[in-house]
């Protein structure tokens, strides 16, 4: 049984609390412009309007003392919130014994190797070769590579509305303007199907299962159609819920329908779960909502948490055709970050998933939080999603679709802050709010980060 008073002492107490007139307050203001002479604005954030300065649990401060709860635990990162007192203990034993050790093999690498293959969903559990890297994108990176030695094969099919990274490989899955646009030339070989959207689905549907049934129809197409180069497919690789496409979470039946079509054409069924994954969706990994065995599976951002980690996890049949030495990477899985991401494993996991099944229900009950307040609230779409992975889509009207522009976004993103909540967005056109915060959030932030969200979008003005 997980206590919310035990919660509420991971994260700073008193949440929201804005002492400055305005915000940003005026030392976050002076290193927001400082920052842009010293460091690229390529970043992700690009130049958000905020100064991390100090973090605990789910709420972080500013330069200037303003205190907040943070609906993003670092883009789905702070699983187990910032500075966990475990993790933090983790890291200080490690960093007494061994921290970096290399490509070779170091005993905290084998143990965190074989915890991961323990916690993996059916077909990959205790039957899996893992592969650590830094990032989603260096493990997306490698998912590419290693598909071509295992099948043969040269083509993958990717999805509408998919990020997997942003390397040259890896970003010629990710279908986002931004992360392409005068970057190109990507590699070859890849093709994008519709991911199903039914609030905008591309073949007209309003219904979801019509729309899943479409998409699947169209994968296995492409997978069984002379003229789409079928016989060359190694790989169909899908975010088990999307993320930066809009936090779409399709049925378990579309993705059985996606596994049964790649095992009868022969290619590989690879699960992207960098953000759905380490309990974010109410599953250990959103996949296993869908009862599918995935052949390889991709992970990152909360399994490590306050320190980088991700990896790919791949059958180990599959795992004996890669060539050793064949892909290095020097920094993987060194001693500290193992150290983390199996403490954070342990919080995630331990008393039976007691944590992982609070966000399923605490997930549920925000989202009927959530669409009761928006029954009166002309500007909300949509609302969707499991667990901690929970999108909030903003149009202009709800006839047309039309969705909010940047600078509505903008200014709902400035009266959340100046009400002590941070939260970001993602989706196709940019206007799907996303609400995943760490998995320890109290439950009195996360209900107060709910209500001020409808506050704020009850009062904006189109």
């Amino acid at each position: 049984m997980i206590k919310e008073s035990d919660l509420e002492k991971l994260s700073f107490p008193d949440a929201p609390k804005i002492i400055t007139d305005s915000v940003p307050g005026p030392e976050s203001l002076k290193q927001l412009q400082e920052a842009p002479e010293f460091e690229s604005m390529a970043r992700g954030a690009g130049r958000f309007p905020f100064v991390f300065d100090d973090g605990f649990g789910s709420t972080v401060k500013d330069p200037d003392g303003n205190l907040y709860i943070d609906i993003t635990a670092g883009v789905a990162v702070n699983s187990v919130g910032r500075r966990h007192p475990r993790v933090v203990e983790a890291i200080q034993k490690q960093s007494n014994k061994l921290m970096h050790a290399s490509d070779c093999s170091s005993s905290m690498r084998l143990e965190l190797a074989k915890k991961v293959s323990g916690i993996m969903p059916k077909g990959l559990k205790d039957n899996c070769i893992t592969f650590f890297t830094q990032s989603g994108s260096s493990a997306l990176e490698s998912a590419i590579k290693f598909v071509r030695k295992i099948t043969g094969r040269s083509q993958i099919i990717a999805f509408h509305g998919a990020y997997h990274g942003v390397h040259c490989g890896c970003g010629s899955l990710t279908t986002g303007d931004q992360y392409r646009k005068d970057y190109g030339p990507f590699i070859p070989g890849v093709i994008h199907a519709p991911y199903p959207y039914s609030y905008r689905c591309c073949f007209g549907t309003k219904s979801q299962k019509k729309c899943e049934d479409m998409c699947a129809d169209y994968v296995e197409y492409l997978l069984n159609t002379p003229y789409t180069a079928a016989d060359d497919v190694g790989a169909v690789i899908i975010e088990a819920q999307q993320g930066e496409g809009g936090y779409l979470a399709p049925n378990p039946e579309f993705f059985q329908r996606l596994k049964a079509s790649c095992k009868k054409h022969g290619a590989l069924f690879i699960v992207d779960e960098v953000q759905s994954g380490a309990g974010r969706s109410g599953k250990m990994w959103a996949i296993e909502h869908s009862d599918v065995e995935p052949d390889m599976l991709t992970f990152g951002k909360g399994m490590g948490g306050d320190v980088p980690m991700a990896g790919l996890s791949m059958r180990k049949d599959l795992a004996q055709k890669i060539a050793d030495n064949s892909q290095p990477n020097t920094f993987a899985a060194n001693g500290v970050s193992a150290a983390v991401c199996m403490t954070n494993i342990d919080i995630i996991t331990e008393n039976n998933n007691a944590l992982i099944d609070r966000v399923a229900k605490l997930g549920a009950q925000t989202i009927q939080r959530l669409k009761k307040g928006a029954k009166t609230i002309e500007c909300i779409g949509d609302i969707r999603g499991r667990g901690f992975m929970i999108g909030i889509e903003l149009v202009k009207d709800r006839k047309t679709k039309e969705p909010f522009d940047a600078d509505l976004m903008g200014q709902v993103i400035m009266e959340m802050m100046a009400k002590g909540v941070i939260l970001v967005p993602c989706g196709r056109n940019g206007n799907v709010f996303r609400f995943m915060p760490p998995l320890t959030i109290p439950k009195k932030y996360l209900d107060k980060a709910a209500d001020l969200l409808l506050e704020v979008l009850s009062g904006i003005k189109i």
